[in-house]
């Protein structure tokens, strides 16, 4: 069997510009889980991605990351909270 994601439709939900922080906080938090997790799997910090060393460039403060490593944080962040409001529950 082949595998289609299927995810809900969140296209037309939008965050109100209050919940910027409230993003940037969890894309900080979402980097911070994803790299303690890595080094509890044994990766260290390298400059390039190598699997069977188990080295990644990313394993670095948020605050190092490229930009286009902390949008990739955010909109993961953003995905979730709009499927929050889609659901019909309030962030307050």
């Amino acid at each position: 069997m082949r595998y289609i994601p299927q995810p809900i439709d969140i296209s037309d939900v939008y965050l109100p510009e209050e919940l910027n922080t409230l993003v940037e906080a969890m894309a900080r938090n979402v980097h911070e889980v994803w790299a303690q997790t890595r080094i509890e799997q044994g990766w260290i910090y390298g400059t390039e991605r190598n699997d069977d060393l188990k080295q990644h460039p990313s394993l670095i403060p948020y605050e190092q990351l490229t930009e286009e490593e902390k949008e990739y944080d955010r909109n993961t962040v953003m995905g979730t909270l709009k499927l929050i409001i889609h659901l019909g529950f309030k962030i307050g």
